[in-house]
């Protein structure tokens, strides 16, 4: 069986020649893309019977090693796109195989990948971030929610009138219980939540992680492969002195989808499309904005501040009693908010 697959992978279509898909109703008209090592490239396609643009993708599987997981990783792909209907997550058409190479026929978009350098108005990246987040809410909202695994500049097209579409769910999963565990470790470095990297547990907070880290790099015009520049030796972002001329409230919004600790991010993706909706972009800073913005990056120096003032005052004689609703332990547990929506996070932990 192994020598038949190594010879199978032998028969390689040369580069210089579109393969011959008209017997199966397909004709190529250009090549769109090609990822050499993950073994893919994507055609621009003629279905001859309905005269409809259609996107060709050829998996390819280079080793016997890989063979196997490579397969699997495709058939679940189709699995999971028969049951999407969705305008904004190209529809699954067709799949077959010819010698030994497997090709899946999906809907075609015309609109470029967000990986080829493209620059956009920071209004116009809300926009973008409020279309995938409507995908995210379709998929979160299915019998047995969906996570994509692999949201990135690359796996996201936006066409002229700022319409966002996720494609490439090769590594998507069915979220079949309330909380799923990650059964290996995949996505791309950077784009990847802390939990899928140490083999925790995935949430609907998880593809929100890769958003966000897809927005700061739009935001910033850094290229993906170029998004560790932006990652400090605490694995935290750090972005902010590069968008001075986004609003502070836009700016906690990112970094609440970017926290590495999942239970602090926004639960769900209608969660984050709610927070975002009345944000303002572009804009200075309001004193509310300036208090809470404060509160959340100076938070370790407040903290030790109370608490010498606390020491200090006792060391002198004097008792201070922190009772429930008090001034103090209101301030403490401010905080801990991680949001500039007071009224709901904040309120919850002081109780005004």
């Amino acid at each position: 069986m192994e020598l038949d697959l190594r010879n199978r992978y032998k028969r390689v279509i040369p580069l210089s020649h579109h393969p011959d898909f008209s017997q199966l109703g397909y004709k190529v008209i250009r090549e769109l893309g090609r990822n050499r090592e993950g073994g893919r490239i994507t055609y621009l396609a003629n279905a001859l019977n309905y005269d409809q643009e259609v996107v060709i993708k050829e998996f390819r599987f280079t080793s016997v090693s890989t063979d196997w997981s490579g397969v699997k990783a495709y058939e679940r792909e189709i699995e999971i796109l028969k049951k999407l209907n969705h305008s904004r997550i190209p529809r699954y058409i067709d799949s077959f195989e010819t010698s030994g190479v497997f090709y899946m026929v999906q809907e075609y978009k015309n609109a470029p990948s967000l990986g080829l350098r493209r620059s956009f108005h920071p209004e116009e990246i809300k926009q973008i971030a409020l279309s995938i987040l409507e995908i995210l809410v379709y998929l979160q909202t299915q019998v047995n929610p969906i996570i994509h695994r692999d949201i990135k500049p690359e796996n996201i097209l936006v066409d002229e009138q700022l319409n966002a579409y996720l494609v490439d769910f090769g590594l998507a999963r069915v979220q079949v219980a309330k909380i799923a565990l990650s059964s290996f470790v995949a996505g791309t470095p950077g784009f990847m939540p802390p939990e899928e990297q140490f083999g925790h547990a995935l949430t609907e907070a998880s593809d929100l992680y890769s958003l966000g880290a897809t927005l700061i790099c739009l935001l910033t015009n850094t290229r993906s492969v170029e998004i560790g520049k932006l990652i400090d030796d605490n694995y935290r972002f750090n972005f902010q002195q590069l968008v001075l001329h986004i609003s502070p409230r836009f700016r906690s919004w990112l970094m609440k989808m970017v926290e590495p600790n999942r239970k602090r991010r926004y639960t769900n993706a209608s969660m984050a499309l709610k927070a975002l909706g009345p944000i303002e972009v572009v804009g200075s800073a309001t004193g509310i904005d300036t208090l809470v913005s404060t509160i959340q990056h100076r938070k370790r120096a407040t903290v030790l501040g109370l608490a010498t003032v606390v020491t200090l005052v006792a060391v002198g004689g004097t008792l201070m009693s922190c009772q429930p609703g008090d001034p103090v332990r209101q301030l403490l547990e401010a905080t801990e908010c991680q949001s500039f929506d007071l009224k709901a996070s904040c309120q919850e932990k002081t109780g005004h």
